[in-house]
């Protein structure tokens, strides 16, 4: 009975909100609920905890209220939410649970009246068991209290752009078996052939249990294993013959169904492995895929919604979002200072680009209250979103927001305070040490302190870029101190910018960036600097007063101005693993009739296996004469070195330019043979 199905697109997001660890017998809550603001903070007193709303307005859920989308204006900081539920007559004698997948920030839920428990945080899912007070096939009324006042420690991230107040991503009702799953995590293992399973039950096992796992699309026998009574965990390898491994390419994912006792689940995992290599032929330190370096081409992904804020407004949306990075060649996404949404996630795994994905921050400084809820996010984190294959590294912090301490009137990063973040680098590595760890995303030429990945930020010109790469390449080796705070160092880290962008946007400012030109510089110096094993772009769309996406804020595209230079030329060949680097600046000034040689550098950044030892480069200079006339004048054709990773200078490219006036353009397009 997969309760949840059979409610089609009648309520907003009416797809299970976990893909990953899904069971079939569940009821989605979004829609329309009672809804009413408590800015006096006495609806329990008045008895709003029974249902009785005084005077009830309709919310629609899970879009947080003062959301367009929610249909409710922000008014207050505290807020009731009461709807009629109704557990199916064929859940009798199953446990019943209500989950919630995100509310901010303090929640409190009801059930008939009787106080079901309180749950306090942001951004990671919570559950309140319903089977003691539940009546299958009868209504009941469910009443839940969200409180959203300020808080310094509370982890906001940039919710200016849109507050997540209340519940921001789906609620619903669950049925599960007598000795539940609470986690089942599998970790891959490609060197082996294996996958690691780890279980985690709800409780402490009451008798011996079997875990069986079923494989629904892979040659793998079914595998079971004993849960001894009073134990609460299990850990065990299964074998993955001839394992199909995950890729941006080939995003494969190994499905998988799992039972204890009579709770099943379903859920996916992927066979990758991320992992720090030398670029073949260097000593240049490069995030790896399945043991094969990737040049990481990134964007800041601040997922916001000018409907929904936080909340997206439909699965397919969401599905577009993903697809939007991928058509222009980009790897991946840092999901900046927000837990995304597992449906995001899903999207990323079932169509292959990789995710950064950052703890949210505070404003406020690091007390004891704001660690806590630091850790314990982090936590949730690893837990929700273990076998997500897309994440490839967890960023703990972002420029030292919610790191600082006022210390006579200025802000100081304490020694202190980089020891605590350094533990929690190592605590994150602990629980999960497949994936990288970022201790701190930093601009200004400090911030880190353990660290797997030495990333920066740097918003520059175009013009600026060549000079400011071979610093920091010049900048960054073992030992050196660069971009690290006092008393730490840098070990082998690869070396990636995590944030660039140049015009920024702001209403009466300058508005959107110049594509043809600033990007393109920016971009040129990345690829001829290949000790920064990466770059991420500030950002993939538009937000309210950043106007430096991709796309704008309502995904419409803008005008990149590189197809009137060269016909059908757009960002993704910006972003092309074979990328030839043409000149030493965009333009430049030549006499009539001079012959000039143009500076080509090779930026090969993939294996091309089927490419031979060479490609074709066909370059064409073509332009506009003093008359306004537009013709070709040259093209050429010839053959250039290739092998795998290359990189490095080409022989020039021989032009003669026309005997009269013309404004020019050189294009060229390489092609394996």
């Amino acid at each position: 009975m997969r309760t949840g199905g059979n409610q089609g697109a009648s309520i907003p997001l009416p797809e299970h909100p976990r893909p990953d660890f899904q069971r079939d017998q569940w009821l989605n809550l979004n829609g329309p609920w009672q809804f009413q603001f408590d800015a006096p903070d006495s609806g329990e007193a008045r008895g709003w905890s029974r249902g009785d709303l005084t005077t009830p307005r309709q919310i629609v859920v899970p879009f947080p209220w003062g959301s367009p989308l929610s249909g409710v204006p922000d008014s207050a900081v505290i807020a009731w939410y009461s709807r009629s539920i109704a557990v199916p007559a064929g859940w009798a004698g199953r446990r019943v649970f209500l989950v919630i997948g995100a509310a901010d920030w303090r929640t409190t839920a009801w059930l008939d009246g009787r106080k079901l428990g309180s749950h306090d945080g942001g951004y990671i899912p919570f559950e309140f068991e319903l089977t003691k007070y539940a009546k299958a096939g009868h209504e009941q009324r469910l009443v839940l209290r969200i409180d959203d006042a300020p808080r310094a420690f509370k982890l906001e991230g940039k919710q200016g752009y849109g507050n997540a107040r209340g519940i921001w991503q789906t609620p619903y009702l669950e049925a599960r078996g007598s000795s539940p799953l609470r986690t089942l995590h599998f970790t891959p293992d490609i060197d082996r052939g294996r996958v690691v399973v780890t279980a985690r039950l709800l409780e402490k096992a009451p008798r011996d249990l079997a875990l069986t796992l079923r494989f629904r699309n892979a040659q793998v026998p079914m595998v079971s294993w004993r849960v001894a009574k009073g134990a609460d965990q299990v850990t065990f390898d299964v074998p993955i013959p001839h394992a199909h491994l995950w890729s941006l390419d080939d995003p494969f994912l190994y499905e998988v169904d799992a039972a204890v006792g009579d709770d099943r689940v379903r859920s996916y995992f992927g066979m990758r492995q991320i992992s720090v290599v030398n670029l073949p032929g260097t000593e240049y330190r490069y995030v790896a895929l399945n043991g094969r370096p990737l040049y990481l081409e990134l964007t800041l992904d601040q997922a916001f919604h000018p409907g929904g804020f936080y909340t997206y407004p439909s699965d397919s949306f969401v599905r577009a979002e993903i697809l939007r990075a991928k058509s222009i060649g980009l790897t991946g996404l840092r999901e900046h200072v927000k837990v995304e949404s597992p449906r995001k996630l899903y999207w990323a795994d079932r169509l292959g680009l990789l995710i950064m994905a950052d703890v949210p921050n505070s404003w406020g400084e690091p007390d004891s209250a704001m660690r806590h809820e630091a850790e314990s996010t982090l936590r949730g984190m690893v837990a929700r979103d273990y076998n997500h294959p897309a994440i490839f590294a967890w960023v703990l912090f972002n420029e030292t927001w919610g790191l600082f301490t006022k210390v006579q009137g200025k802000q100081a990063y304490r020694p202190e305070t980089q020891k605590w973040v350094a533990s929690v680098y190592r605590a994150a590595k602990a629980l999960d040490p497949t994936r990288l760890v970022e201790d701190n995303s930093p601009c200004c030429g400090r911030g880190h302190t353990e660290t797997d990945l030495n990333s920066w930020h740097s918003y520059l010109p175009g013009w600026a870029w060549e000079e400011h790469d071979r610093l920091v390449s010049d900048s960054t080796y073992a030992g050196s101190p660069w971009n690290f705070e006092a008393g730490f160092r840098q070990a082998r880290q690869p070396d990636i910018n995590s944030e660039f962008g140049n015009v920024w946007g702001y209403e009466g400012s300058t508005g959107d960036v110049d594509w043809s030109w600033d990007y393109h510089r920016a971009v040129n110096a990345f690829r001829r600097h290949p000790k920064i094993a990466g770059w991420l772009y500030t950002e993939l769309h538009d937000v309210v007063n950043e106007w430096n996406g991709y796309w704008r804020y309502d995904r419409s595209g803008k005008e990149t101005g590189l197809g009137e230079l060269v016909d059908g030329m757009s960002l993704r060949d910006l972003h092309a693993p074979v990328y030839v680097v043409v000149g030493d600046s965009l333009s430049q000034t030549a006499a009539a009739g001079a012959d000039v040689r143009v500076p080509l550098y090779a930026s090969f950044l993939t294996d091309g296996k089927t490419w031979g030892d060479s490609l074709t480069l066909s370059a064409q200079l073509y332009g506009w004469d003093a008359l306004g006339e537009r013709r070709v004048y040259r093209e050429t054709t010839r053959r250039v070195p290739y092998h795998a990773w290359m990189t490095g200078p080409l022989e020039p490219l021989p032009v003669t330019m026309p005997d009269g006036p013309a404004v020019l353009v050189l294009a060229r397009s390489s092609n394996g043979t």
